[in-house]
């Protein structure tokens, strides 16, 4: 006992230091994705910040990681998109969301309607969607807007983004 308290005594301390960019940037970045800011695409109720952070994974386009904000709005179908060349994984932080998905299908401009399937996702779990396969941004399972972080590589939405617009007698109402 008499070891361990004169260690403590001993023992050098370091200040605990606010998070800053300026203070960290020798370190890396970082982002929060719970109140995002900065460059986005879309408006309210589905806001996409975009490129937040990369991440490099050996010399491959770097990984972005973004964060999609959504908020409550009707539970109807009628905007899907996908991405021909890779993955998305998508996780909610702070909130349950729906996420409504589709498989891929031969021909891009084909919208498998009958094959579109909405699942519930709790927050904290991270799900990983394949290349080609349909969605778009989520729905809130209630009042509160839910951040959720997108990985997509850096730019996918620009650069490998197929966005397709329902017509009306094609939207789909959520059943809860």
């Amino acid at each position: 006992m008499y070891l361990f308290i004169k260690v403590l005594i001993t023992m050098k301390t370091i200040q605990v230091e606010s998070l800053s960019q300026e203070a960290f940037k020798s370190f890396g970045t970082y982002a929060n994705l719970i109140n995002p800011a900065g460059e986005r695409l879309g408006a309210k109720p589905v806001e996409f910040f975009r490129d937040q952070l990369q991440l490099d994974v050996n010399g491959a386009l770097p990984l972005s990681y973004s964060c999609c904000r959504v908020e409550k709005r009707e539970y109807v179908i009628n905007i899907l998109e996908y991405h021909t060349s890779c993955c998305e994984a998508v996780l909610p932080l702070d909130n349950d969301i729906l996420l409504q998905v589709g498989p891929a299908t031969v021909n891009g401009d084909e919208i498998p309607y009958d094959r579109i399937r909405v699942f519930y996702v709790p927050q904290g779990t991270v799900v990983t969607l394949r290349p080609d396969v349909w969605h778009w941004g989520p729905f809130t399972v209630n009042d509160k807007p839910a951040n959720i972080l997108i990985n997509l590589p850096e730019r996918t939405y620009a650069n490998d983004c197929v966005v397709k617009e329902l017509s009306e007698k094609d939207w789909m109402r959520i059943e809860l």
